[in-house]
């Protein structure tokens, strides 16, 4: 089943939906700090979680599959949002240093191109982190969730899917360890599930979460025709708020 922008919108609205963004928020946050003059993009609907990054980083925006539909962030101020083929990134070879991909992975049509458009867009230094549904997990087992939608992964069938992507997988973690429920009762008690989940059954998370470098090995097979735009798409993601030009 595909994602459509106003579901995910939707559940990102309801008190489970604000829980999951701390938490995810949380972690990828932790992961990447000091982007100055960095580029960062978020592929599928990342949105939620690019907000922390928003005065620290140089460009930032978000590329959303046309499958899924398109919707405006942020709110307020100039959009940051592309709208775009599900499996062809309007970007230059190499012109991304960190490329965040949620709610993307686990409902592309076309994975393994998907991910060799990721290989091309990010940059030789650049990282990539991937947030999927987790096979073990409960949240892939029900659907009254974004994460209960597509194709879940095991931590090995995401390894060696990236590894044959060229990527090296670099840290790997979880979240998501209490159930799918949003009960108030249970939301305020969500911190505690996530740090006895971590030391307890690490194996049973919601979503894995890792982050991968790109390999430098140049790919084999034909290049992919990209849809060429009038004018380039990073000078349309946001700059800083103190002004700082965009080369």
């Amino acid at each position: 089943m595909l994602l459509d922008v106003d579901e995910l919108q939707e559940f990102y609205g309801t008190p489970l939906g604000q829980t999951v963004r701390r938490l995810l928020a949380h972690r990828i946050r932790a992961r990447w700090r000091g982007l100055q003059q960095s580029t960062l993009v978020g592929l599928g609907y990342a949105s939620p979680y690019l907000g922390a990054f928003r005065g620290e980083v140089r460009r930032l925006g978000a590329l959303m599959p046309d499958s899924q539909g398109a919707a405006r962030w942020p709110r307020e101020g100039a959009s940051h949002t592309v709208l775009v083929d599900d499996d062809r990134l309007p970007l230059a070879d190499g012109s991304v240093d960190r490329l965040l991909v949620v709610h993307c992975l686990e409902v592309a049509e076309h994975t393994r191109h998907l991910l060799r458009e990721m290989w091309r867009v990010l940059a030789p230094e650049g990282r990539v982190i991937l947030v999927v549904p987790n096979r073990r997990g409960v949240w892939a087992r029900l659907d009254n969730t974004p994460f209960g939608q597509g194709r879940p992964y095991s931590r090995r069938q995401l390894d060696h899917l990236l590894t044959a992507a060229m990527f090296s997988p670099l840290d790997w973690g979880g979240a998501l360890y209490f159930p799918p429920i949003g009960r108030r009762m249970l939301l305020r008690s969500a911190t505690a599930w996530e740090r006895v989940g971590e030391g307890v059954s690490p194996a049973f998370c919601g979503v894995l979460i890792v982050e991968a470098s790109k390999e430098l090995v140049a790919p084999i097979g034909k290049p992919m025709k990209v849809r060429a735009l009038r004018k380039p798409v990073l000078q349309h993601l946001g700059a800083r708020r103190d002004g700082s030009p965009r080369d």
